[in-house]
């Protein structure tokens, strides 16, 4: 379970964006980098054609302007000089999630995420898939593993499990492989524990570091049995890591966030002697890491925020209200003033300063996670996300018309087709859990939606489609004792004026088709 990313994008949902990027071209990534925007299969094959012509690679990305991680790969890997040097070495290719066509983009390279790195060969196969959540430099070192010549990830893991000798390279191209955004490229999703686990034993012809980000891997994400089978050497390999500065540093981005409990869970189960030493060795490993000057703030933050998890190790996962110690409610208000303080970046600031929020909920500072995001509404360029994030807030602590209020506005302000359907279906599915009662309100959100994913061509494409299947299975279960079907009928009218206009390709129609169907029969029933 790789959590970095995914806390990152979980702990949140204009003006300028400040110093430093406000200097970027409108919807690239950097201007550093001469990136080919694309949008549909027209784009894509002008590039591939041009990576054939120059015999270069393709490193495509897909991301969204809201995304925190997105922004994070903005502040400290995009801007770097060293990257713009690189990327002479191959055609960088933008996908932007809100630009028409780009679902369809993101359904035909499997991705999903936001955001998600990958790496081609000129002819169209898929070498390796980046993780945005490691350190800037180990990202470049392996892009450029990638582009000497890299095999496709596929074919490297094959041999690997067949037991197959792989050169130190490959090792290392499958340790560093981005599982969390895999999208089931290469294996289902539950088959990633177990096959880390095998990639791991089968690893010492590896470079120690290499073979031990495999063992760490493993360990994160195993749960609930499926994975590892926690022996006392394991405890003692994860032990020294966590023990030597240069090491922990080196593997920072497998235990950080909410993986550093996850493993004290997987290795140390609820009783055992061992647990609350590890959860110490955990600890003073992370305090390293948050200190790390050298580290980027967002990095700084998820070991904090590893810090907080490790605290609430005993407690029920989601309780809201928790007092946790003193000193570490100091560190987490210190930090996170400093970073507000210090940070001029608008893509930084999009990044940390939403995931900082997070951090405090956590810590049970609810107070003053409300003050930081209100605080920093006019100062982000997606000022929607922190909207979303009071939201939430709000509803964690039983506000449920503050937390409305607030998913309202952010859906109001969301920009760009996707998010709109994205921030909508939030918003309609907290109206159907927090107000059942408001009828004429959710039938009202919901033609909204649907009005809307009549005017985008690519509504039953990728996120977009999962977005309106969100909001239809909620509509299907708000009226499981049938009191809501004539609301139903209404908007399966308007969904049967919508869809003969939808593409057939692709599955698109019968997506649209589908939406409501179990609501016909349960009406057909009730009438």
């Amino acid at each position: 379970m790789r959590t970095l990313n995914a806390a990152l994008s979980a702990l949140a949902l204009a003006t300028a964006l400040l110093a430093g990027p406000a200097a970027a071209a409108p919807g690239l990534p950097s201007t550093n980098v001469a990136w080919l925007p694309a949008a549909a299969d027209a784009d894509i094959e002008r590039a591939f054609a041009q990576a054939r012509a120059e015999k270069k690679p393709v490193l495509l990305y897909w991301g969204a302007t809201w995304c925190p991680p997105c922004n994070q790969l903005k502040a400290t890997f995009f801007n770097r000089q060293d990257f713009a040097a690189l990327s002479k070495s191959f055609v960088a290719v933008h996908v932007d999630g809100d630009r028409p066509g780009a679902q369809k983009l993101g359904r035909r390279f499997k991705v999903s995420g936001y955001p998600t790195m990958v790496l081609f060969t000129p002819e169209g196969a898929e070498i390796t898939r980046l993780p945005g959540e490691a350190d800037a430099p180990q990202v470049m070192a392996l892009l450029q593993l990638g582009l000497a010549g890299g095999r496709p990830a596929k074919a490297v893991l094959a041999d690997a499990l067949a037991g197959k000798a792989l050169p130190a390279n490959e090792w290392k191209l499958l340790a560093f492989y981005s599982w969390s955004t895999d999208d089931q490229q290469l294996l289902p999703r539950a088959e990633v524990p177990p096959t880390l686990v095998l990639l791991a034993v089968a690893s010492p012809a590896a470079d120690a570091e290499t073979q031990t980000r495999l063992w760490l891997k493993a360990v994160a994400a195993s749960d609930d049995g499926q994975g590892v089978k926690p022996d006392a050497a394991l405890r003692s390999r994860v032990n020294r890591v966590l023990a030597d500065p240069a090491m922990a540093r080196a593997q920072m981005d497998t235990f950080s966030g909410s993986d550093a409990a996850a493993m004290v869970r997987v290795l140390e189960p609820e009783g055992s002697a061992g647990r609350a030493p590890l959860a110490a060795n955990f600890d003073t490993a992370l305090r390293r890491l948050e200190a790390d000057a050298t580290l980027s703030r967002g990095d700084r933050m998820a070991a904090l925020h590893g810090r907080v998890e490790l605290a609430r190790l005993e407690l029920p996962k989601e309780d809201a209200q928790v007092q946790l110690a003193a000193p570490l409610l100091k560190d987490v208000r210190d930090h996170v003033a400093r970073a507000d303080r210090d940070i001029t970046d608008g893509y930084e600031r999009q990044s940390v300063i939403t995931y900082a929020a997070g951090v405090l909920g956590r810590a049970g500072l609810w107070d003053e996670s409300d003050a930081l995001l209100k605080a920093n509404l006019a100062k982000s360029h997606s000022p929607y996300y922190l909207m979303s994030q009071l939201g939430g807030n709000a509803r964690q602590q039983g506000r449920n018309a503050e937390a409305l209020d607030w998913y309202a506005q952010a859906f109001e302000k969301s920009e760009g087709p996707a998010t709109r359907l994205q921030w909508g279906s939030g918003y309609f599915s907290a109206l159907v859990d927090l107000a059942p009662q408001d009828a004429a309100r959710i039938e009202k959100t919901a033609a909204q939606l649907l009005a809307e994913a009549a005017r985008d061509e690519g509504a039953f494409e990728g996120r977009s489609v999962r977005s309106l299947q969100r909001m239809g299975n909620k509509l299907l279960a708000w009226n499981a004792d049938g009191k809501q079907t004539a609301v139903l009928r209404r908007l399966q009218a308007q969904l049967d004026r919508l869809c003969p206009k939808v593409d057939a390709a692709d599955g698109q129609r019968a997506a649209c088709e589908a939406l409501l169907k179990p609501a016909d029969k349960k009406a057909e029933k009730a009438a």
